[in-house]
């Protein structure tokens, strides 16, 4: 999915500010973007006077005609002495970019200057731009990382435990007891929001749910996981399932893609409308929003209508509002996550040297947006119906 315009901006602005004058044919080979997009975009940024535009060339604006720009009462601000706090997000994933784009208004407030850093889709990326980050001077650490597994989860515990600045994880819960359990957390309640797309289509009538997730990322292995312990409790459901959603939502090679012992899994494809016939399934959960999309798309060229043949919940309202038939979502608080992580990381600045204070882990609730695609399930055709 393309990245927000603005994170865009801010991404050219971070690579300006820590590299000096730099092409604007490199900034789009960097970005995957197109030299027009990045020219449009680096005179939006000269224009609000956020760069200086050269031929072919971006430049940082002039630190002093910065610092003069800067109110007096800002100047005098937590953090305004300070260095940047580093940002690190996964390369396209669309969720935590709202959650980073959500962080920044509350440390720019504070005066402190944020240094966004993105990380590629190889094991272990985000280890050398944090690193890079504490060379550079950067006084705290926002952090999302990829863990596709558990086996890269694990290998992240002992290098982010050691981080000599204050650090807030977000949207991700370290496992208890490990080296990370101590550490200052923001996260969606992902249980609660799986019950909310559970108890959604129960309330309608549906009693036969599927759920199709992904299983390469902490939040797609709680919402499994919850669907599956929820599913189970009610006594209103009489049959689910869980399923792979895409043949590669799995984790990378550097992982047990035996899922920790288990059997390995099946990459072909799933056929959703036959699980569905095979299963006289009336609903589906889908997670993400990518997914689901693309599985109701596949529905639809089936046959199967949605929502008088299958209801569909999606997972993570990031584009479920877009599809011909707007899906109903469960939508976590991707923005304020990003603002609470950035009001605890201050919290944490504020403090005198030395003094540690209680660690806090934050939970939020997500929310349901009821849109076109559930709806009661159809009854039964009476004998001699068509």
């Amino acid at each position: 999915m393309r990245e927000p315009v603005e994170l865009r901006r801010q991404r050219i602005l971070a690579v300006v500010r820590s590299r000096g004058a730099v092409k604007v044919s490199v900034l789009a080979a960097e970005l995957d973007v197109s030299v027009v997009t990045v020219r449009r975009d680096v005179e939006e940024l000269a224009r609000a006077g956020r760069l200086r535009r050269g031929h072919g060339v971006a430049r940082p604006v002039v630190r002093a005609v910065e610092e003069v720009t800067v109110p007096a009462a800002r100047a005098e601000e937590p953090g305004r002495d300070g260095g940047p706090v580093a940002l690190v997000v996964p390369e396209r994933h669309s969720y935590l970019y709202e959650a980073a784009y959500g962080a920044r208004p509350v440390l720019e407030e504070a005066g402190m200057r944020i240094a966004l850093h993105i990380a590629p889709q190889a094991p272990g990326a985000e280890r050398p731009l944090v690193e890079a980050a504490l060379a550079a001077g950067a006084r705290g650490l926002l952090i999302a990382p990829r863990w596709r597994g558990a086996v890269s989860e694990a290998a992240d515990y002992g290098w982010l435990s050691e981080v000599a600045v204050p650090t807030v994880l977000m949207e991700r819960r370290p496992r208890p007891g490990s080296a990370l359990h101590a550490l200052d957390s923001v996260c969606s309640d992902h249980w609660y929001g799986t019950y909310l797309a559970v108890d959604h289509l129960v309330a309608l009538g549906h009693r036969r749910i599927v759920l199709a997730a992904r299983d390469d990322s902490p939040t797609a292995r709680s919402v499994r996981h919850a669907f599956a312990e929820i599913a189970a409790a009610r006594p209103e459901v009489e049959d689910w399932s869980v399923v792979l959603s895409s043949p590669d939502a799995v984790p990378g090679p550097e992982d047990d893609e035996a899922g920790l012992g288990g059997a390995p899994r099946d990459r072909t494809p799933l056929d959703l409308a036959a699980l569905l016939a095979e299963r006289r399934a009336t609903a589906a959960v889908l997670h993400g929003d990518v997914d689901a999309l693309m599985l109701v798309q596949r529905l639809t060229e089936q046959g199967v209508r949605v929502p008088r043949d299958c209801s569909v919940v999606a997972y993570d309202d990031v584009v479920a509002a877009l599809g011909s038939t707007p899906l109903t979502a469960v939508s976590p608080p991707k923005a304020e996550v990003g603002r609470a992580a950035a009001e605890l990381l201050l919290h944490r600045l504020a403090r005198p040297l030395g003094a540690a204070g209680p660690v806090r882990r934050i939970e939020l609730l997500p929310t349901l947006k009821v849109r076109g695609s559930t709806q009661p399930p159809a009854s039964p055709p009476t004998p001699g119906e068509d």
